[in-house]
């Protein structure tokens, strides 16, 4: 499960981060799978066993991707081995360079493109039967000049969290839950007091790119051809967030001094955060005694608007049984293993028919699923990835910089990349 995004954390995952997509970038292999180029075509077919490495969210995860490794094994008689990876992409790329690269395998959106350019990748998306199932905006993750690489996995969005006890206590109740811009600058007003603030969330893209989707902005074009960041949309966006900077209703967590808005959100500095559905995890481990309430995130001058973050289930060009491995993935992205993922460890099913099921069992956090058809992916071609960590190492000073020279600056940078 992609939690966190890794470049939320320290400046230290960013540069790590940015140095292994461009390892994925040069880390091919070549062996003697019967497939041509990376698209599917014939699966190959062996009696070995098969090797999959994950990127762990923590052991419930691991426990839970084993428990149904050994299930599949058992009725269909191929062998499953399951390793939590230590680092992911390190590994991964270690595995390439090698030419022993695991059978299947996650895969970030940033590193996908890398992977998929220097022919890793089998580009088996068209053979799954159940291919139409997952959303959209999740399969558009995944593909490259029109081929679709991979199974998302799951996915996560951005909603607005609410302690309900300063909710209560600032004379708010439900009807004054924030539906536009405006009203989210009213309640982060009214909610600022007894040491705290109203609203914090990371000093990153990852979290003010949904006020740029309600505003209709986006980095890139929907074909990721064309840079958009200096787009008025987005300059709009921003200047609405530096304007709740301004009037001290709002603070960033570093400025709070958490790495994080869930951190911030949990010890109770701030009143509300912009965050993922992982934060509902963190908040049962670390802050239990915390009440809150998830909402949607208001609607911007365009609409709704948020985030998504996604992983897939890769499987190597050149492994010796790739036909089990994508009836092994074909498994793991069923509904109801999806849905029994969900209570295992947490995370949001990726195929539509799991909708309905999962929003009746967890009906507190409807409003991640509730608001998918209004997610925008962070852009995955090679080389974004840096643009957007450099991005986000300037949004924490956002209060006190022109935002059109920022987007300038950026703008200049996306358009480099996608040039390649």
């Amino acid at each position: 499960m992609q939690r966190r995004p890794a470049r939320m954390l320290t400046a230290g995952a960013m540069a790590l981060t940015a140095a292994l997509t461009l390892s994925a970038c040069g880390s091919g292999f070549s062996g003697s799978g019967s497939s041509s180029g990376s698209g599917a075509g014939k699966l190959t077919s062996s009696d070995k066993d098969l090797t999959v490495l994950i990127g762990s969210s923590g052991d419930a995860e691991t426990a839970a991707v084993k428990s149904a490794a050994a299930s599949w094994s058992k009725s269909s008689g191929t062998g499953v081995s399951v390793q939590a990876a230590n680092n992911l992409d390190q590994q991964l790329a270690q595995g390439f360079a090698s030419g022993k690269p695991a059978d299947v395998f996650y895969v970030s959106t940033s590193a996908l493109t890398g992977y998929a350019s220097n022919g890793s990748l089998l580009a088996y998306g068209d053979q799954l039967s159940n291919k139409d199932d997952f959303y959209p905006t999740l399969t558009n993750s995944f593909t490259v000049d029109d081929r679709l690489y991979c199974a998302p996995k799951d996915f996560s969005t951005l909603a607005l969290f609410i302690n309900t006890k300063d909710w209560k206590a600032a004379g708010l109740t439900d009807s004054d839950v924030p539906k536009t811009w405006d009203d989210l600058a009213s309640v982060a007003e009214k909610l600022t007091q007894d040491g705290r603030v109203g609203l914090t969330m990371s000093p990153q893209y990852e979290r003010l790119g949904a006020f740029m989707a309600q505003a209709g902005g986006s980095l890139t074009n929907a074909d990721q051809t064309k840079a958009t960041v200096d787009s008025a949309a987005n300059v709009k966006a921003l200047d609405y967030v530096k304007g709740l900077l301004q009037d001290g209703s709002t603070k960033f967590s570093s400025d709070l001094g958490e790495s994080w808005g869930g951190d911030a959100f949990g010890k109770d500095k701030a009143a509300m955060t912009v965050e993922g559905n992982w934060l509902t995890g963190a908040m049962s481990a670390s802050y239990p005694s915390v009440d809150y309430k998830v909402v949607q995130l208001p609607e911007g001058p365009k609409g709704a608007g948020t985030l998504q973050f996604t992983n897939c289930w890769g499987i190597a060009k050149d492994s010796p049984n790739q036909k089990a491995a994508l009836a092994f993935v074909e498994k793991m992205t069923s509904t109801s293993q999806q849905l029994t993922f969900a209570k295992e460890f947490g995370v949001m099913p990726s195929v539509e028919s799991a909708a309905s099921k999962w929003k009746q069992e967890y009906p507190q956090y409807a409003a991640f699923l509730d608001e998918a058809d209004s997610a925008k992916g962070v852009p995955n071609k090679a080389g974004t990835a840096d643009v957007i960590a450099d991005f986000d190492s300037k949004l924490g000073g956002l209060a006190k910089t022109d935002t059109k020279t920022l987007l300038e600056g950026v703008q200049k940078n996306m358009a480099a990349a996608l040039k390649g």
